[in-house]
């Protein structure tokens, strides 16, 4: 029996932006994440109110070349890939939740958990992942070590629930240290790693103690009545991401997900709701942060929609900011409906996707992709093709994306702006979907004034302009509109 399970809502009322909620339509997509509590987050968040600068110069100087990325990678992998299902979010029972093909919740568990007898992904190749990353263009790749299930793709020395256990199959393949593969492949390509981590885990004793049945998301038992229970599921995290962090070489990004486990004086209006965990599930983040980074000097620490000092960069999810943001920030967005691998998943367009991209860029955020491969270890042939094709035209007009900062107006009908320096902007103009050819003529906003060199991108070939209010109107041949049309994006390039 396929055991899929597809969780779609509205995503409309969903853009996170400085006290601007913005309408973005009646769509609907696959999702898991960006749950009702992901809808709660975003909605009315003064993002530059919570945000807190970092102070150690190094990671200063890792968030400032992080920035300049502009594009990664987010790659779901577990038990949900060999069942097909959005992730282990229906391990949780809450009654947004739905099971296919179940009516009894406690089958459904104990079925899932026993997947790990059967998880084989005998086809799994780290090198040539690695060298679809890197033709993607993409400059990080963030790795799920475990969701929020508690099954880890590393060797963790506290848990047998890992795909080393002897009991999975896949603990005999010289490459079962699943995500230790991954990091050093893509390390080898150039690109910059981070590990994916659930605070939150169903399947330790110490969060989900199974003497009480599961009610939520949260503990099933009062931690303040079983404070050495509690202790001992903060120490089972710690020493968790203590492997992580220094058993698996470089790690430039801690990304750390779950956020219902947080001290209990962060939570606010935006999470209220769903936050309804009466006691403190306080980690430590400060112990975790600065142990971490004795070995990891610099590294970014992402705990996601917990404002603070361990939130070096913002994360909206499945959704992108009205206007630029005055603070880091990252939106991580699935290339399909979910973030790991579903049967008949219905992906975005190579177009959708740059101009998604350049949508984000030109408001001075980095794009964070999420696809996942299916049980047998291997990618859906159209995310190996979105993915080149993303490539092929970033080779061409990355300079336009990479290093680039925002330029008002930034996103003005169909052109969106990025520069470089005080000389040079980039005007990329993003044709629609039933557009058969460019406009004969194309106004571009900038004060810059004299004498202009003024090309496509991707071909260096100079074209025509002439002044107009408050810029330039610059003419595209007749011979090049239908052609430029059927392209991702065109990027003008005005320098002087």
């Amino acid at each position: 029996m396929n055991h899929k399970l597809l969780i779609a809502f509205p995503l409309s009322l969903v853009l996170l932006t400085n006290n601007v909620i913005a309408q973005t339509g009646n769509t609907t997509t696959a999702i898991s994440k960006d749950d009702p509590l992901a809808v709660k987050l975003t909605r009315n968040l003064s993002v530059t109110d919570t945000y807190v600068w970092p102070k150690d110069p190094k990671v200063i100087e890792n968030l400032k070349k992080w920035q300049g990325y502009k594009f990664g990678l987010l790659i779901h992998m577990g038990l949900y890939s060999e069942l097909g299902i959005v992730e282990s979010w229906a391990l949780c029972p809450e009654d947004w939740i739905t099971r296919d093909g179940y009516d009894d919740y406690y089958k459904f568990c104990n079925d899932y958990r026993n997947t790990k007898t059967k998880f084989n992904p005998v086809n799994f190749n780290p090198e040539r992942w690695a060298t679809m990353f890197k033709n993607s263009g993409a400059k990080y790749m963030i790795y799920s070590s475990k969701h929020h299930d508690g099954f880890c793709l590393f060797d963790s020395k506290y848990t047998e629930f890992k795909v080393t256990d002897k009991a999975c199959p896949f603990s005999v393949n010289p490459k079962s240290n699943v995500l230790k593969e991954v990091l050093n492949a893509t390390r080898k390509e150039g690109l910059a790693t981070g590990i994916y981590f659930s605070k939150p885990d169903w399947t330790t004793p110490y969060f989900w103690w199974s003497y009480y049945p599961p009610k939520d998301r949260n503990p099933t038992y009062d931690i303040t009545k079983h404070p050495d229970r509690w202790k001992k599921f903060v120490e089972y995290t710690q020493n968790q991401l203590n492997e992580l962090t220094t058993e698996y070489g470089k790690v430039d990004i801690l990304w750390l997900d779950g956020c219902w486990v947080r001290p209990l004086s962060t939570i606010n209006k935006n999470v209220e709701e769903f936050c309804k965990y009466p006691y403190d599930m306080d980690i430590n983040m400060k112990y975790i942060s600065e142990k971490a980074r004795k070995t990891q000097p610099g590294m970014l620490v992402v705990d996601r929609w917990v404002p603070g000092e361990y939130e070096d960069y913002l994360t909206p999810e499945q959704k992108t900011p009205e206007k630029p943001l005055a603070v880091p920030w990252e939106s991580c967005i699935t290339m399909g409906g979910a973030w790991g691998w579903v049967k008949n998943d219905n992906y975005k367009s190579s177009k959708e996707l740059v101009q998604l991209l350049v949508n984000i860029v030109a408001k001075g955020g980095n794009l964070l992709l999420g696809v996942g491969p299916n049980g047998k270890g291997e990618f859906e042939p159209k995310v190996s093709e979105n993915l080149n094709l993303l490539g092929k035209w970033l080779n061409e007009n990355g300079e336009a994306i990479y290093d680039t900062n925002p330029a008002e107006p930034f996103l003005d009908g169909k052109v969106a702006y990025t520069k470089k320096g005080s000389d040079t902007i980039y005007a990329i103009y993003l044709p629609s979907g039933e557009e058969t050819e460019l406009p004969a003529e194309i106004k571009i906003n900038s004060q810059f004034t004299g004498r202009l060199k003024v090309t496509l991108l991707a071909s260096n070939q100079r074209l025509s302009y002439k002044p107009a209010d408050h810029g330039i109107k610059i003419t595209i041949p007749q011979n090049s509109r239908a052609k430029l049309a059927k392209q991702e994006a065109v990027v003008i390039k005005i320098s002087r």
